[in-house]
């Protein structure tokens, strides 16, 4: 039996797994959530998060090993155990202002329960300084006790991928950074016991550190996905095919140019570099600013490249396939199909929705007041966008009954048809791509 008693707060799609990978190395488990119905799912030996590999036999392993267990009451669990785990989420509002009530929330919850020697570990991605000046004080005041002296405080921060979070977390280094050298040598400690054997540990210097190299990872994707949507506009208007030309740049080991797409979508990549930008200074950072501005320009500017095919977009039925931020992933946080039906509203179209992985009532819930579709060829559409190309797609377009179902233009918005080119012209719709 290990050492360490676990809270895990936040259940959702990186907690749960978390969870299930420390009772797996026999550390007993309380997993605290907000949801009853998360909590009563995992008393059940069930998992509350779908489409996650390993993750449903692992919850019901564990259960059955009596070693996880779920509560809404997080001060309780965070009291029965000597290390608190918090993955919940830090969001930006519409005005890109970030949004700290549930990390705030969650944060007094732990205090209330928080004994001397617990060790405090942040996974959500935080601003630089937060553990330290924000998160530290909220615990102190909710507590009585004192960081460093009474009890531990860390940051690591989650480095996963929806999808394959069992195989990441063995695969990528772990970086921990602590308040004080104690805290970071318990949390080594931990990670070391709650991770497979072998697991590479990165410590850095401190907390702050440690928050920096998540937004630094998150914002270099960001920039050089906005130079290769950059290059790809340029390529198209010297009527160069952009992609290929970066596969052969990429030829070069030096050269790593992303591709283009109509803009970029999820938990991460649209939202941490407002974790920068609000502490910069004015005129720092400035590329990260342009860049984020440019990724979200990218919805009007494919738009603009239909339109120069259909005319006027007003009155046009613009079918939007895949509320999703990515393919094969239900989630649609910051998805720019969210984006193209904003842009298609303001230019007078009327946008249709379709999505195979969300339900009629959930497309129209999520889906901005645009028409769901079930049918795509019913739908009659005069054009597509393929904003997130699920596996389902391959089998369900058929690019003459697209033709034949009065579809004249096929906006390929991440690329993911492009070797079926010949095909969609053939069967008399127009291809359009970004960057080409």
């Amino acid at each position: 039996m290990s050492q360490f008693t676990v809270t895990v707060v936040g259940l959702g799609k990186i907690g749960m797994p978390l969870a299930a990978q420390y009772a797996s190395r026999g550390l007993a488990v309380h997993g605290a959530d907000v949801n009853p119905d998360v909590v009563a799912m995992v008393n059940a030996g069930k998992s509350p998060v779908i489409e996650e590999a390993g993750l449903e036999e692992a919850v019901a392993k564990a259960r059955q090993a009596e070693m996880l267990d779920a509560t809404t009451d997080t001060a309780l669990a965070v009291s029965q155990s000597n290390v608190v785990v918090l993955v919940v989420p830090l969001m930006v509002d519409r005005n890109k202002q970030i949004d700290y009530r549930i990390v705030d929330s969650a944060s007094a919850d732990v205090a209330r329960g928080l004994q001397p020697g617990t060790l405090v570990i942040f996974e959500t991605t935080l601003p630089v300084g937060t553990t330290r000046k924000r998160i530290g004080p909220i615990l102190e005041q909710g507590s009585g006790l004192k960081q460093g002296r009474d009890f531990m405080l860390a940051f690591s921060p989650e480095r996963v991928y929806s999808g394959r979070i069992f195989a990441d977390l063995r695969n990528y280094p772990k970086i921990v950074g602590g308040v004080d050298e104690a805290s970071a040598a318990r949390a080594v400690e931990f990670y070391r016991a709650a991770l497979d054997e072998g697991t590479p540990i990165k410590l850095v210097a401190n907390a702050e550190t440690a928050e920096f190299v998540k937004l630094a990872e998150t914002t270099y994707r960001d920039v050089n996905i906005a130079l290769a949507n950059e290059f790809a506009r340029f390529a198209a208007s010297n009527g160069i095919d952009a992609l290929d030309a970066f596969d052969a740049a990429n030829t070069q080991p030096y050269s790593h140019i992303h591709k283009p797409g109509v803009g970029v979508g999820g938990h991460c990549i649209p939202v941490y570099p407002y974790f920068l930008l609000d502490a910069a200074a004015e005129g720092e950072l400035d590329l990260v600013r342009r860049s984020r501005a440019l990724n979200d320009s990218m919805a009007a500017y494919s738009l603009d490249l239909l339109e120069r095919e259909l005319g006027s977009l007003q009155g046009k039925r613009v079918l939007v396939l895949g509320l999703s931020y990515r393919e094969n992933v239900k989630e649609d946080a910051f998805s720019t199909a969210h984006l193209l039906i904003a842009e298609l509203k303001r230019r007078s179209a009327h946008p249709l929705l379709h999505d195979p992985l969300w339900t009629a009532e959930e497309l129209e819930r999520h889906g901005d007041s645009a028409e769901s579709v079930a049918d795509i060829y019913a739908a009659r559409p005069d054009a597509v966008v393929l904003q997130a190309y699920h596996q389902q797609y391959a089998r369900l377009l058929d690019w003459p009954r697209l033709a034949e179902a009065s579809c004249r233009v096929i906006l390929d918005g991440r690329n993911a048809v492009r070797n079926q080119r010949e095909a969609i012209e053939a069967a008399g719709l127009k291809y359009v791509g970004v960057g080409q």
